[in-house]
């Protein structure tokens, strides 16, 4: 029910859904372009559409009082960041323990725009040794989905080319604000 439904609110939206690899049951999601409040709710839309049990990752403090039954029925994982260094120590626990999580990571960190992205997406799927797939939103085409799927082989420049080469023409809904697709650590090599 929740696909048909996605897919009547896409269509009445003007959005097609693109497929790509099929998302893993266990993987780490990137979520790209950034830039708008309406990015987790398209995201949520065409993750219903696809059948991912997508998880994403708030500050523990959300998931207190009268809003923490909403965040988890979402799809919420309340994590402590006052453990620094503990995130993805954290999620890679998570994703061991669940049979079927994807867990979205904003890799850009904001909805500003900023000179790299966090690399917190791939430290996570090697830890965990789960797969990064690639969602976007094309607010231009007004077309989104997933696109590739692979392994964080290591080699991060060349996993990077390649996530660089698929985010090279997806427009954000402000596409001024979607930064330089790099990691920091890429800069300083």
């Amino acid at each position: 029910m929740r696909r048909q439904l996605a897919e009547a609110l896409l269509r009445g939206l003007g959005w097609t859904a693109q497929e790509g690899d099929p998302v893993p049951d266990r993987c780490v999601v990137v979520a790209a372009p950034h830039t708008s409040n309406w990015d987790f709710f398209y995201l949520l839309l065409f993750a219903w559409r696809f059948d991912v049990s997508l998880r994403f990752v708030g500050k523990h403090t959300l998931f207190a009082g009268p809003m923490g039954p909403v965040m988890r029925a979402l799809g919420g994982v309340p994590v402590d960041r006052s453990r620094p260094g503990g995130l993805v120590g954290q999620l890679a626990t998570a994703l061991a323990e669940q049979p079927r999580m994807a867990v979205v990571i904003p890799a850009e960190g904001s909805r500003a725009r900023r000179p790299h992205w966090k690399s917190g997406f791939y430290r996570l799927a090697q830890v965990a040794g789960v797969p990064i797939s690639l969602s976007f939103l094309d607010y231009e085409r007004k077309l989104g989905g997933f696109g590739p799927c692979f392994p964080a082989t290591g080699d991060m420049k060349q996993d990077m080319d390649l996530v660089r080469a698929f985010y090279a023409d997806k427009c954000g809904r402000h596409p001024e604000l979607f930064g330089p697709v790099q990691l920091e650590e890429e800069l300083e090599v």
